[in-house]
């Protein structure tokens, strides 16, 4: 008899209310495809998805499982926008690129929707983003802001909140005011993916799960990528799709992609006590550097992110390390019980804005969304599939996106990130 397949998925409240999670087999042997993706989240999903309904025999490799990684652990968020403001973005590339950046983002949003009603995934997608503003001169910032992208973008969805309004939203002595973006959401991230996984599947996409790449070369004809197990696969194009968790692959990915650790803890069911913690049942997330992020779920838990870890590997004991994180914000809660506490590895750049490139003839990349990744890594996948049919517009647009390498190279870049994430952390406390 076979041996049992390792479950990948770690314990969560994400796993724990996942819809069907069906077994993808290991690759074996030699196969052949249009493109090979590597990357059963978001970005591989999609990419691979866009390019079977566009006609293309696609192979995905997933090192787990679909949907373990960062995609399945995630806070759920819906935001608008980039990762960065669009003042910042208009220093950085000009106006004119600014403003593509934000009709990108809108589509991003569009499609998350569109996905889920045309392939009928059940995510309990809903509407809404609170952002909530930590320190007191932080909220004309806010509004100026908005107001900013209400007259020079045009985005009518997004409503100042003085300090009354937000109480009245969000139980919290914490916060100051803030905005409330009728036009972001949340959803269930992990259910989200695995009905990505289900629609690229029908699409004709073979997806094949425990297959760790290790290695990929592109001889100018088309690209041969070799795995864990032996098993190769003969492609004109790779995407490298894998996020925070492609260390070792690509060196100059890895001089530019970063992985820090974040972590959630999920409550047991609030009660009637859950609306007096969001009263509108938005999301929510605040302006610490170190962001916290929270929202309710369809059964009355608050699912709250907090804390960060600068290191490869996750924390021991994650709920006494989010605990306090979330005292702070709802110290009410201090009689509540956390059933359920994960954590999840996601990709950062030192500019906070995804890094799209082309790294040889055949070979892509999309990855490190900074926490932005519901929304902006399904059209990211979306554009990689454009890029390999020759439409590169949208692909050139985000690869001028300024990405700089992280000081110290391979060798130095994780004690250097320490040392300035560990500062601006401490920031938050002042």
């Amino acid at each position: 008899m076979a041996s049992p397949r390792p479950m990948a998925h770690p314990a969560s409240w994400y796993v724990a209310t996942a819809n069907p999670m069906p077994d993808f087999p290991s690759l074996t042997g030699e196969a052949e495809a249009d493109v090979c993706v590597l990357g059963g989240g978001y970005t591989g999903l999609s990419a691979a998805l866009h390019l079977a309904e566009a006609g293309f025999k696609v192979v995905l490799l997933e090192a787990s499982r679909v949907g373990s990684g960062a995609s399945g652990r995630n806070g759920g968020q819906i935001h608008s926008g980039q990762r960065r403001h669009q003042d910042f973005l208009e220093a950085s590339v000009g106006l004119d690129d600014a403003r593509k950046l934000w009709a990108l983002a809108e589509e991003s949003k569009a499609l998350v929707r569109d996905l889920v009603t045309r392939h009928g995934i059940d995510c309990d997608l809903k509407d809404g983003l609170i952002l909530a503003d930590h320190k007191p001169h932080y909220v004309a910032e806010s509004h100026a802001y908005a107001a900013h992208l209400r007259d020079t973008y045009g985005y009518e969805a997004i409503e100042p909140l003085d300090r009354e309004q937000m109480r009245a939203l969000v139980g919290s002595p914490a916060y100051y005011g803030g905005v409330f973006d009728h036009g972001g959401g949340h959803l269930h991230p992990l259910n989200f993916a695995l009905g990505l996984a289900g629609a690229a599947q029908r699409a004709g996409v073979r997806l094949h799960e425990l297959t760790r790449v290790t290695g990929a070369v592109d001889s100018g004809g088309g690209v041969t990528v070799s795995t864990e197990g032996g098993a190769t696969v003969k492609a004109r194009f790779l995407l490298e799709c894998g996020n925070g968790l492609m260390d070792g692959l690509n060196r100059q990915v890895d001089t530019h992609v970063m992985s820090i650790c974040n972590y959630i803890a999920a409550t047991e069911p609030l009660g009637e006590r859950a609306r007096s913690i969001i009263a509108n049942d938005a999301a929510v997330a605040d302006s610490k550097f170190v962001v916290n992020y929270f929202r309710l779920s369809p059964d009355g838990r608050l699912l709250f992110g907090g804390g960060e870890s600068y290191r490869r590997n996750l924390r021991d004991n994650i709920p006494d390390f989010v605990r306090p994180f979330m005292l702070r914000i709802f110290p009410q809660l201090a009689d509540v019980r956390i059933d359920y506490g994960w954590g999840g590895v996601l990709g950062i750049t030192l500019t906070r804005l995804p890094f799209v490139r082309r790294l040889s003839d055949h070979v892509l990349v999309s990855a490190a969304y900074s926490g932005h990744g519901v929304a902006l890594a399904p059209l990211f996948g979306k554009i990689l599939a454009e890029a390999v049919q020759g439409q590169l517009e949208r692909f050139d647009l985000l690869g001028r996106l300024p990405v700089p390498g992280f000081p110290g190279g391979t060798l130095l870049r994780y004690p250097l990130l320490v040392a300035g994430l560990s500062y601006y952390a401490l920031r938050d406390k002042l």
